[in-house]
C-alpha cells in the first residue's frame, strides 16, 4: 500500500518534581486512523541561568503513555480511595547520555487511533524552600515529538459481498477493514477457495480499530478448514481490520476470495425474543403499570443508531440462539466543568426482572469528558426481594454491552473485552465504582439478578429486585477530602482535573494518611507561627519608649497581618481566615519588608545631614513631626516613597529575593552614607561609643544575619513551622537592638533671625551625635544656628 508520514511536535515544558498529579506536564496527541507505527522522540535537555545547564545533576524523567485519556499515575506508591478502579499505563525512564542532553524513543506498532497523552515529572526532591532569584536555578525541559506512518487506499469489506484477492510471490500479506456499526453481536470473517502451491497457506488475524499485530486473534487456514474466524461482541462503532499474512517461505501465488458477514440482532427477522410486555422491557417500575399488547419483536427498528429517543436491542449470546434486550439511554446535564449527571427516564430506581438483564448506556463526550471522574452507585431496595438470597450483578463496560447468558457466571471480561463488576445484595447494599480519567465514548451498564443457592448462583423466580442508580461526571473523587483541593488544570485547549494534597496527607484523592500531621501537630505548628510575632512587643515598647511612633506602628502591622496570615496559610484543619487570603500575604510581605525599611532609615538619622532643622524640642527621629511651613523630613519622603515602591515591588513578585534585598541594600546604603558624613565631619568613628557598637550593632546585626541565613539555606518543607517561627524570633530581635535610641530635646541659646524658605533651625544635638541613651553620661551643649 502507499504510506504517508505525519509529523506532529509539542512545546518544550518545563518539568516539575512530582508532588501530585497537578505537578506533572500532560501532552495531547492524536493519531490519526489506519496508523500502522508511531515513533515518539522524546527530547530532554538541561538549561541553567538561560545557558545550558552542563553542571546541573542527572535527574530520571518519567514518561506515561496512555490512550483515549491521561494516565494515571502512582509513582509515590500511595493507597488510591476505596472503589477505585485504577486504569494502566505505560511507563518509560529516561537516562542521560549526555551532559546536558538527551533524547529517548518509543515506538508503537499499530496504534489505536485518538487521543493519545503524555504525563512527564521528575523525582519527588527533598521538599526544600529556596528563596526565588538566590541562585540560577537548573531547569529540566520537556519536547516530544511524534512521527506517525500510515496507510491509505486500504480496501474496504461490505458485509455480505466476496471480494477476490490475488497475492503475487513478492507480497506476503492484504490487509482489509470493515466497518462495525451499532448493535452487531458478532463478526465472522471468512477465507474461500484459497489456492496455493501447499494448500491455503494463509494466516487470517482480525483486530478492532487498528491493524493486526501478531498477538491478535490469528487462524491457520491449514488447520482450519472452512477458515472462518468469529468474534462475538464486537466494539460498536468502529473499524474492524482484517490482515491475510501468508507463510514464510511459501512459493508462488495464493488467490483466495475473504467475506465478512455481520449478525444485526436489531432486526427483528434476525432475532425475536419471547412476548415481553413494552413496559417490562423498558424496565420500568412497576408503580408505572404495564400496557401490554406489543412484543419487543413487533416494534419498529431504530431510524438512527445514535438517536437515544428510541429503545434499540442488543444482543446476548447464548447456548440457544441470540436473543435482544433494551437498551435504557440516559439524559446528560451538564451543571459544571467536569459536573454532569446521567438521569435515567422513569427513574433513579430501576427493575431488574429475574429472566432478563437491565441495560443503560452513558455517552461521555471525546475528549471533554476524560479529565474528570466517573461514579457509579448502586444501592439496593432490600424490601423489594421478599426474602429472597438475591445478588444483583453490574457489568460496566465501554463501547459494547456484556451480557453473559451462563447464569452462573458473575465475570465482566472476555478475551477481547474488560470490564468492572458490582454487586449488591440483602448484606451489602451499597456498591460504588469511580474510574478517573475515563476514557469517552460509551459505557454499558449491563444489570442481572441471581440467587445464591447451595450450588452456586441461579435465577431467581418471581422475584424483580429495585435498585437505585445514580452515575455522574466529578472533576475529582469526593472533591479531595477536607485535607485536598481540586485544581483545574490546563494543557493547550486540553483540560482535566486533579488533587492537590496538604497536611502530609497523599493519594489520589487525599486519602493515604501514611504521612499526615496529627491534629495536635497541625494545632502546635499554628501556634508556634502565629505566637511567635509576639516577640515584636518588646521592639513596639522600644518605639514608644524612644518617640518612634511611625515606626512602631510599622512594627504593630507587621505583628498583627503576620500572626493572621499563618493562621490563615496553614495546611491542615486548624485555619484561622480574617479576610482573603491574598490580602493577608500581601500585608504581610509588605510589613515585614517596611520594618526592615523604616528600621534602618531611623539608623541613619537623616535630617541633620540634610540641613533641616527640627521645630521647638522636636528631634531628628521624629518621622510624626508635622511642620509649620510645609517642608517634610527626609525620613518622611523616605518612609513614603518606601511603601509605594515596596508595594509595586510586592505586586510584581511576591517571592523575588531583590524585594528583600533590594531596599534593604538601598536603606543601608543611606545609612552608610549618613554615618560616613558624620563621620568626616566630626572627624570621630560614628557612633562614637564602644558600648553602642559592642551591646547593640554588633549583635543586633549578627541576630539579623542568622536570621537571614536560616531563611534563605536552612528553611525546607518539613522544618517549615520551627524554622519560620526561629526567623519571627530573629528579626523582631534585631529591630529591638538597632533600632536607635530617644534623642534628647535641645535646649535654645536665644532667638536667632529665621532663614527664607522652610523657615527651620538647625538644632545640633551633641549628644545625640555621640550615639549615647542616658543624659548623664555627656553634658549637654546644643549650638543653635541658623
Amino acid at each position: 500500500g502507499l504510506f504517508v508520514t505525519d509529523y506532529f511536535t509539542r512545546t518544550p515544558r518545563k518539568l516539575s518534581p512530582f508532588r501530585s498529579f497537578a505537578s506533572i506536564e500532560l501532552f495531547h496527541f492524536h493519531i490519526p486512523e489506519d496508523t500502522v507505527i508511531a515513533v515518539w522522540n522524546l527530547i530532554t535537555f538541561k538549561e541553567q541561568g538561560g545557558t545550558f545547564g552542563d553542571q546541573c545533576p542527572d535527574r530520571s524523567i518519567t514518561v506515561y503513555f496512555r490512550s483515549g485519556a491521561p494516565s494515571v499515575i502512582n509513582p509515590l506508591h500511595t493507597h488510591f480511595p476505596r472503589d477505585t478502579a485504577v486504569p494502566g499505563s505505560f511507563a518509560l525512564t529516561l537516562t542521560w547520555t549526555l551532559p546536558n542532553r538527551t533524547t529517548g524513543v518509543f515506538n508503537v506498532t499499530s496504534p489505536l487511533p485518538g487521543d493519545w497523552f503524555l504525563a512527564a515529572h521528575l523525582p519527588k526532591d527533598e521538599g526544600k524552600i529556596s528563596v526565588k532569584g538566590l541562585y540560577e536555578e537548573c531547569q529540566y525541559l520537556f519536547q516530544p515529538q511524534l512521527i506517525v506512518q500510515r496507510l491509505v487506499n486500504i480496501a474496504v469489506l461490505y458485509p455480505g459481498h466476496i471480494t477476490e484477492q490475488s497475492m503475487a510471490p513478492h507480497n506476503r500479506s492484504c490487509l482489509y477493514k470493515v466497518f462495525v456499526p451499532s448493535y452487531t453481536s458478532r463478526v465472522l470473517v471468512e477465507v474461500l477457495r484459497c489456492r496455493g502451491a501447499e494448500g491455503c497457506p494463509l494466516w487470517l488475524r482480525v483486530r478492532a480499530k487498528a491493524p493486526p499485530l501478531h498477538n491478535s486473534t490469528t487462524l491457520d487456514c491449514r488447520e482450519h478448514i472452512p477458515c472462518q474466524l468469529a468474534q462475538d461482541l464486537p466494539f460498536w462503532q468502529h473499524w474492524y481490520y482484517v490482515l491475510v499474512e501468508k507463510h514464510p517461505g511459501v512459493p508462488g501465488t495464493v488467490s483466495f476470495q475473504v467475506t465478512v458477514q455481520l449478525t444485526d440482532c436489531s432486526r427483528p427477522s434476525l432475532a425475536r425474543p419471547p412476548f415481553l410486555p413494552s413496559s417490562a422491557s423498558m424496565n420500568m417500575p412497576h408503580s408505572f403499570g404495564s400496557a401490554g399488547g406489543l412484543a419487543l419483536g413487533d416494534s419498529p427498528p431504530p431510524t438512527s443508531p445514535n438517536d437515544t429517543k428510541h429503545l434499540v436491542p442488543i444482543p446476548v449470546t447464548s447456548h440457544a440462539g441470540e436473543r435482544c434486550w433494551p437498551v435504557r439511554p440516559t439524559l446528560r446535564n451538564e451543571l459544571d466543568t467536569f459536573s454532569v449527571h446521567f438521569y435515567i427516564f422513569f427513574g433513579p430506581n430501576v427493575s431488574v426482572p429475574p429472566d432478563r438483564p437491565a441495560v443503560f448506556v452513558i455517552n461521555l463526550l471525546p475528549v471533554l469528558d476524560s479529565g474528570g471522574v466517573l461514579n457509579l452507585e448502586l444501592r439496593l431496595n432490600v424490601s423489594s426481594l421478599c426474602g429472597e438470597n438475591v445478588t444483583v450483578f453490574g457489568c460496566l463496560n465501554h463501547e459494547v454491552p456484556l451480557t453473559s447468558s451462563d447464569n452462573t457466571s458473575v465475570t465482566c471480561e472476555t478475551e477481547s473485552l474488560a470490564g468492572f463488576l458490582l454487586s449488591i445484595n440483602a448484606t451489602a447494599n451499597l456498591s460504588r465504582l469511580r474510574i478517573p480519567y475515563p476514557q469517552t465514548g460509551s459505557w454499558y451498564l449491563s444489570l442481572r439478578s441471581l440467587c445464591a443457592t447451595e450450588h452456586g448462583f441461579e435465577p431467581c423466580t418471581n422475584v424483580t429486585a429495585e435498585v437505585y442508580l445514580r452515575a455522574y461526571l466529578s472533576p475529582c473523587i469526593n472533591d479531595c477530602g477536607i485535607y485536598g483541593q481540586c485544581k483545574l488544570l490546563r494543557t493547550n485547549n486540553y483540560l482535566y482535573a486533579a488533587c492537590e494534597c496538604k497536611a502530609g496527607w497523599n493519594g489520589w484523592g487525599c486519602t493515604d494518611n501514611a504521612e499526615a500531621f496529627s491534629y495536635g501537630f497541625q494545632l502546635l505548628s499554628t501556634l508556634l507561627l502565629c505566637l511567635s510575632n509576639v516577640m515584636f512587643v518588646p521592639p513596639v515598647a522600644i518605639a514608644v519608649r524612644s518617640h518612634y511612633l511611625l515606626e512602631a506602628a510599622v512594627y504593630i502591622f507587621t505583628m498583627f497581618f503576620s500572626t493572621f496570615y499563618h493562621a490563615c496559610d496553614q495546611p491542615g484543619i486548624v485555619v484561622f481566615c480574617i479576610m482573603e487570603y491574598d490580602v493577608l500575604q500581601f500585608c504581610d510581605f509588605l510589613g515585614s519588608l517596611m520594618s526592615v525599611w523604616v528600621t534602618v532609615i531611623a539608623m541613619a538619622r537623616l535630617q541633620p545631614i540634610v540641613k533641616q532643622a527640627s521645630m521647638g524640642r522636636g528631634h531628628a527621629g521624629q518621622a510624626w513631626e508635622v511642620y509649620p511651613d510645609g517642608c517634610p523630613s527626609a525620613p518622611q519622603v523616605l518612609y513614603l516613597l518606601g511603601a509605594m515602591l515596596l508595594s509595586m515591588a510586592l505586586q510584581m513578585d511576591r517571592h523575588g529575593l531583590w524585594n528583600l534585598l533590594g531596599p534593604s541594600l538601598f536603606a543601608l546604603g543611606i545609612m552608610a552614607v549618613a554615618w560616613t558624613a558624620r563621620t568626616i565631619r566630626r572627624r570621630h568613628c560614628y557612633p562614637p561609643t564602644w558600648k553602642r557598637w559592642a551591646f547593640y550593632l554588633c549583635p543586633g546585626a549578627l541576630i539579623a544575619a542568622a536570621a537571614v541565613l536560616l531563611y534563605a539555606f536552612v528553611e525546607t518543607e518539613e522544618n517549615y513551622f520551627y524554622i519560620h517561627s526561629i526567623w519571627h524570633l530573629l528579626i523582631a530581635g534585631s529591630v529591638g537592638f538597632l533600632l536607635p535610641p530617644r534623642a534628647k530635646a535641645s535646649r535654645r541659646l536665644g532667638p536667632l533671625p529665621r532663614r527664607k524658605g522652610c523657615g527651620y533651625q538647625l538644632c545640633v544635638n551633641e549628644q545625640e551625635e555621640l550615639g549615647l541613651v542616658d543624659p548623664a553620661v555627656a553634658s549637654i551643649n546644643s549650638i543653635c544656628t541658623s
